[in-house]
């Protein structure tokens, strides 16, 4: 189990993991007029090297120090995460039904609920986790909750089994981890968020995170309590929206030691082994009292089977 502010995992290996897979596996592929129009609001990424990683972590067991030059090849990626809207188009042409729908319960944040005393389960450690039935993308405070209002914002309570059969629908991919920074860093090297180091630019909010005293008070000041549409903020200098705060972000690795890089690997890896997958970016829970993870460099871990209300993705695809 997790003990961060930001994710709750779902420990220990379980015989259904293999029937999550075999779920997104059996997804179809979308026609070629849907995958085509899916690939032209992609952005292209550069290839070559950049300094990956931190000079020193925050969280030393998330493996995101010491920085390190990383190479990888031009690629291409979405300029937000994949929005409730996407989620929906995808879900209504396939009939896939996520991991949160399928187990009946998703974890929510207690202050998105009307009242938290109606779900009093939490994760050990964790108790501004709430399992919440009924709890899954489209009801993402529980069955009593929609999405009206919020087609813009990011889909959530999206496991990584659930990102990976979206993808194969969209005939595209997950980013793999040193992709995903390269993007997010939006051409700034040595930087910890994509517009530079402070953490206020010109004394504005610039990300969408956490401010008051977590884990009970949050006075807004970004102007959001949950999520934040898609395309909120500014975009980064790839054209890349949200690539910190808002919501955690699943790429293709599985989480291990990032590998030390001395040549033109093509967009390295770390470790497969574990069951456990990466996660960058930081979320809307994010503060520095607390989980001091929303920077460009922030990575953490969860198993694939896990959901959470701060969980969702971004595509990505080989470069034509």
């Amino acid at each position: 189990m997790s003990t961060d502010c930001c994710s709750s995992e779902k420990s220990g290996y379980q015989p259904r993991d293999d029937s999550w897979h075999a779920a997104a596996l059996a997804v179809p592929v979308a026609g070629k007029e849907v995958t085509d129009a899916l690939r032209k609001h992609l952005v292209e990424i550069p290839g070559g090297f950049f300094d990956m990683g931190a000079r020193k972590s925050s969280f030393p067991g998330d493996h995101d120090s010491p920085r390190q030059k990383t190479f990888v090849s031009p690629f291409l990626i979405s300029p937000t995460t994949v929005t409730n809207a996407e989620f929906a188009r995808f879900t209504a042409a396939t009939g896939y039904r996520t991991v949160a729908e399928q187990e009946g319960w998703s974890y929510v944040f207690h202050l998105l609920l009307s009242n938290p005393a109606d779900a009093p389960e939490s994760p050990p450690g964790l108790p501004w986790w709430r399992r919440v039935d009924g709890a899954f993308w489209s009801c993402p405070e529980g069955k009593d909750s929609t999405t009206e209002g919020r087609e813009d914002h990011p889909a959530v309570h999206i496991a990584w089994y659930d990102a990976f059969a979206y993808c194969r629908w969209a005939g595209m991919r997950l980013p793999t981890e040193a992709e995903w920074e390269r993007a997010a860093r939006g051409g700034k090297e040595r930087q910890k968020f994509p517009w530079g180091n402070a953490l206020k630019p010109d004394g504005r909010f610039a990300m969408n995170t956490w401010q008051g005293d977590f884990p009970n008070n949050n006075t807004e000041e970004d102007g959001y309590l949950g999520t934040a549409p898609a395309r909120c903020f500014a975009a980064n200098g790839y054209g890349l929206f949200n690539t910190t705060g808002n919501v955690w972000e699943w790429v293709a690795d599985r989480f291990g030691p990032r590998p030390h890089t001395t040549g033109p690997l093509k967009n390295p890896k770390g470790p497969e082994t574990g069951k456990a997958r990466v996660q960058r970016g930081g979320s809307y829970l994010c503060h520095v009292s607390y989980c001091d993870r929303y920077h460009v460099h922030s990575r953490t871990r969860n198993d694939p089977d896990s959901s959470t209300g701060n969980a969702g993705f971004r595509v990505a695809a080989d470069a034509p």
